[in-house]
């Protein structure tokens, strides 16, 4: 039986994490899986506990496991995770400062993709994970200190100085074999901090996306695959969250949860049914949202209040250079669908497209205030190192730093533009969106979507002023929405 040490690496960023705390839901599958195996784990999330290395250097002290094992991770979505990879990495670089004798471990997107670089540039990294996890997690920690590594399927590490794979490793079969280890988290630190407020959770009801979006790295990690748990086993591990840790708020992370209509109006029948009193927060895509027009209502039964959209560009020229498969106007009718069933939507409209013009830039704006969901986000594109978009946008890229790969830092240069006229372009349509729904906002009645969308704003304003300081005051109609008043 090994110690395995599972740590969420200390990264913050404003945009992604600033609406709430997750669990790190990934290292809970990891653990389960370790413990399934006959091991000792325990998580060290520093990530939400606020804890910098040298904290993680203490614990690593203090447990004296025999693996220390990351992930580049993010709490809401795999495919943005390359941010993290340097804080994941240098994690494991303490774990070999404590105790050289310790195995370290990293998995996740951008290592599946990324291995022959990690193994090459950081010596502190044994093993590399490549693809899902579980499964490779139960053999490798058995084998661990074995001589022959090589029928580990899903790993790459180094031999005779070389960097060597193993056969990659099919997909697990049945996802509710998987048993996240939920008892191993401190669930005080994870909440939601929008009005109704509460103690927050995240799970998934799937794995795996095929849609070719191609900013994106699900459809690559998983293979083109996707695969679905038992409706009736969702609502078993809801139920078990809401009654043994007080979770009151839900995340479903899956990438694309309602690819099968079938399958997902039986978990909305479901959880409908169980009248577990948790609220639901999810993503999906615009063209689910029109196909399901006929059940939105069972959609705010569940009591999803909570719906992430990616509308991504003002232009269905640029949806389509993004392999979006989706239109403008689908866009819009999403979002009205949702609004007339009383759901709140979130919808992200990205901006540093090469031929990014401050001209263009107006056009988004524009097009989010037309469109007019309840909260938009202006991610910058990024361009992870493992998509078509990379390869796509090499002459542009200004930035190699993987810690600023974290959607408001701009990595591509426009032609048209400057990388400092990028991030002022951020701010502008962040400020200009905000002075115009906060007016909407604050003629509602008092009721659950005024204070809602208030406490969100509050959230997403908090440390708005750290990072657009140059802009000087918030605009007018925001008062009291972060540290600054205008």
């Amino acid at each position: 039986m090994a110690k395995v040490l599972f740590v969420a690496p200390p990264y913050k960023c404003w945009g992604v994490q600033v609406i709430g705390t997750w669990p790190p839901l990934q290292l809970a599958y990891a653990a389960g899986a370790a413990i399934d195996a006959g091991h000792e784990a325990r998580i060290f999330d520093a990530m939400n506990k606020g804890i910098k290395f040298e904290g993680i250097r203490s614990e690593i002290q203090s447990f004296a496991p025999d693996i220390v094992m990351t992930l580049d991770y993010l709490p809401v979505s795999g495919a943005i995770s390359t941010a993290t990879v340097p804080a994941a990495l240098k994690v494991l670089a303490i774990a070999k400062e404590v105790d050289p004798s310790i195995a370290t471990v990293i998995g996740g997107p951008h290592p599946t993709f990324m291995y022959e670089d990690i193994l090459a540039g950081y010596p502190a990294v044994d093993f590399v994970i490549r693809g899902e996890i579980e499964e490779t997690i139960s053999e490798l920690f058995t084998s661990i200190d074995s001589a022959d590594l090589s029928t580990v399927a899903g790993i790459a590490y180094r031999s005779d100085g070389k960097t060597t794979t193993t056969s990659i490793r099919p997909h697990i079969a049945d996802l509710d074999s998987l048993r996240p280890a939920w008892h191993l988290l401190d669930w005080d630190d994870y909440r939601y901090n929008v009005y109704p407020w509460g103690r927050m959770a995240s799970i998934l009801t799937t794995r795996g996306c095929m849609m070719a979006c191609s900013f994106c790295s699900h459809k690559m990690f998983w293979r083109d695959d996707w695969r679905a748990r038992d409706p009736e086993k969702v609502v078993d591990e809801i139920r078990l969250l809401v009654d043994e840790y007080a979770v009151e708020f839900i995340t479903l992370i899956d990438p694309y949860p309602t690819y099968d209509r079938q399958r997902w109006e039986r978990q909305l029948d479901l959880i409908i049914e169980a009248d577990i009193g948790v609220h639901l927060l999810m993503e999906t895509r615009v063209e689910d949202i029109i196909r399901d027009e006929d059940i939105l209502h069972k959609y705010k039964a569940a009591k999803i209040i909570h719906m992430y959209l990616g509308a991504e560009s003002s232009s269905d020229e640029m949806l389509a250079s993004l392999n979006k498969g989706t239109n403008v106007e689908m866009n819009k009718k999403a979002i009205d669908l949702l609004r007339e069933h009383d759901i709140m939507t979130e919808t992200s409209f990205m901006i540093g497209f090469p031929t990014e013009t401050w001209e263009s830039i107006d056009s988004t704006i524009n097009e989010a205030i037309r469109l007019n969901p309840d909260i938009a986000v202006f991610p910058i594109l990024t361009p992870m190192p493992f998509t078509q978009l990379y390869e796509d946008s090499k002459d542009r890229i200004r930035v190699s730093d993987w810690a600023k790969y974290n959607l408001i830092t701009p990595i591509i240069e426009p032609h048209d533009m400057s990388l400092e006229d990028v991030y002022r372009a951020l701010a502008k349509c962040y400020m200009t969106f905000y002075s115009h729904k906060m007016k909407e906002i604050f003629a509602l009645e008092d009721g659950f979507k005024r204070r809602y969308m208030i406490s969100a704003f509050e959230q997403m304003m908090k440390d708005y002023g750290e990072h657009f300081d140059f802009l000087g005051e918030m605009p007018h109609g925001m008062p009291g929405i972060g540290g600054r008043k205008g």
